[in-house]
């Protein structure tokens, strides 16, 4: 007995000094975490296996795009931005890279995050032909009016966001009122949410703008519309996204891409076993749509997320870990 309580107390020693020496090595991590739910969850996620899986002392701190992006340049903090939408401001990310001041991770988002048009999944499994915009467009007795039954309509975000530009620029460049449609302003994105959710509810035709990833397409199925068009960068950016354009063409919506932005001081210091981490960690739209959609339903925090992402995805995350950190993690849930 006195043998099996010295092995014992040895055992949890060295497991001791085993998680102090990690924890020295990765020391004080700043994640930041940004002022949406996708971002919040992310970070929560980074900040829970870094401290349980790798013994980092990581703490989040609230930020958002710009500030938090431009500050990892000039200031070296914080550490790790985990969802960067680096397409935003392509000028500090570049100037960054090129002077060693950021490093890129993994693409947090794998297939990006993406803007369009899109119908309800029932609409699409009854009418197989509708794949484009041109074709829905064809079929304006499938997506009413509410205020004109005889036109079909096509819903647009808030004034101010640049996808209610785009949308407009769109309905332009493939004839929506000649095609007999009308342009919705829905006033707001609870608007724009709420005739989504009437439709569903009523099981109607809705076409109109949205993107992802999102708590809603998480919550009801949409099937996004292709273009039909080969993506012209000039174009995007002589007139699909300038509002007074008179003469915007048939175009494809780019893709956001959504990166994880680390500072060499951090990757250094972290070593190898944290850097495969964070170079590895990736989800899909689909995954964060339903993960947001389960937080947005029980009201639950970003850490309530990613607990809840690791108990119910482990075929998922432990495809970015060892199964020795795989374990530890199991432990800490």
């Amino acid at each position: 007995m006195k043998h099996l309580l010295a092995t014992t107390c040895l055992a949890l020693g060295l497991g001791v000094m085993g998680a102090t020496t990690a924890s020295a090595e990765c020391g004080d991590v700043t994640v930041a975490s940004m002022n949406w739910q996708s971002a919040e969850v992310l970070a929560s996620l980074d900040q829970f296996i870094l401290n349980n899986g790798y013994g980092c002392n990581a703490s989040i701190i609230v930020g958002d795009t710009v500030p938090t992006v431009t500050s990892m340049v000039e200031k070296g903090d914080p550490d790790i931005a985990p969802e960067g939408w680096i397409d935003l401001i392509p000028e500090v990310v570049n100037q960054g890279i090129e002077e060693g001041r950021l490093i890129k991770a993994a693409v947090a988002l794998s297939d990006g995050a993406v803007q369009g048009w899109w119908i309800p999944k029932y609409i699409a499994d009854a009418n197989p032909d509708i794949k484009t915009i041109e074709d829905a467009l064809k079929r304006p007795d499938l997506f009413p009016d509410s205020e004109d039954s005889s036109k079909g309509a096509v819903h647009n975000g808030p004034q101010g966001w640049g996808g209610t530009v785009v949308t407009t620029q769109f309905f332009k460049a493939y004839g929506g009122e000649e095609a007999g449609f009308t342009l919705v302003d829905t006033g707001s994105s609870a608007g724009l949410d709420g005739s989504i959710a009437r439709a569903y509810e009523r099981q109607q035709g809705w076409l109109g703008y949205y993107w992802a990833p999102t708590a809603l397409l998480g919550r009801y199925e949409m099937v996004k519309l292709e273009h039909g068009a080969e993506q012209n960068m000039d174009e995007w950016n002589r007139c699909n996204t300038v509002a007074d354009c008179p003469d915007p063409q048939k175009n494809d919506w780019p893709v956001d891409t959504v990166q994880t932005l680390v500072t060499p001081k951090f990757a250094e210091r972290a070593g190898e076993d944290v850097m495969g981490y964070l170079n590895t960690r990736a989800w899909s739209n689909n995954t964060v749509n339903a993960l947001m959609a389960w937080m947005t339903e029980n009201q639950a925090t970003g850490e309530d997320g990613a607990r809840y992402f690791l108990q119910n995805n482990e075929e998922l995350w432990t495809k970015w870990v060892s199964p020795e950190v795989a374990e530890k993690i199991k432990a800490a849930l």
